[in-house]
């Protein structure tokens, strides 16, 4: 990549960074409504998954890793470990830039939200399966717990799919207008 079309990616990654720490801001929280300890709806991914379609997977993964680790300690993050700030911040976020494999695809923008977005949840999934399991309760959403995956795929899907949602809705309704700026350059 020459030196000036890799200051411009590193200048629009900061940018589309501080504009996903900006939308942190504004969030909807579900989790706790649950009795756990968080998740929210929000449109956090929205710049992340734009900014991957634009510079592809490995500057996304990078500015989404750099997001996370910034709004866990900015953001107030909440975490029992270092295991699980790294989980369902930095990897999490940094798995919605896996987005940016899509950028040469007729919609990078949608299915890079639909990839970004079901990646992300992985990561939370798995946390919830190993980190949160000792926390399950008895009962949640009105249904017995007995095993942390289930536990694990109700928590994290009662924020995700909001999300998911969100983040399809938005990238399929800014794929046109932003096909041209997205597009790879020669």
């Amino acid at each position: 990549m020459q030196s000036s079309r890799r200051i411009r990616t590193l200048c629009e990654a900061a940018l589309f960074m501080a504009a996903s720490l900006a939308l942190s801001y504004l969030k909807i929280p579900i989790g706790v409504v649950f009795g756990g300890f968080g998740g929210s709806v929000d449109l956090v991914m929205i710049p992340l998954i734009v900014f991957a379609a634009r510079a592809g997977a490995s500057w996304g993964v990078t500015a989404g890793l750099l997001f996370g680790t910034l709004k866990f300690f900015l953001g107030g993050g909440a975490a029992v470990n270092w295991e699980s700030m790294l989980l369902d911040y930095s990897l999490a976020y940094a798995a919605v830039g896996l987005g940016g494999l899509l950028r040469k695809t007729k919609h990078p923008l949608t299915l890079g939200a639909l990839l970004g977005c079901l990646c992300r949840f992985g990561i939370h999934y798995l946390s919830g399966v190993t980190i949160y399991a000792q926390y399950m309760p008895e009962v949640f959403m009105e249904k017995t717990m007995t095993s942390p995956a289930v536990y694990s795929l109700l928590y994290n899907g009662s924020y995700m799919l909001p999300n998911t949602v969100l983040a399809l809705l938005l990238c399929a309704f800014l794929e046109k207008p932003l096909r041209k700026w997205i597009q790879p350059e020669a």
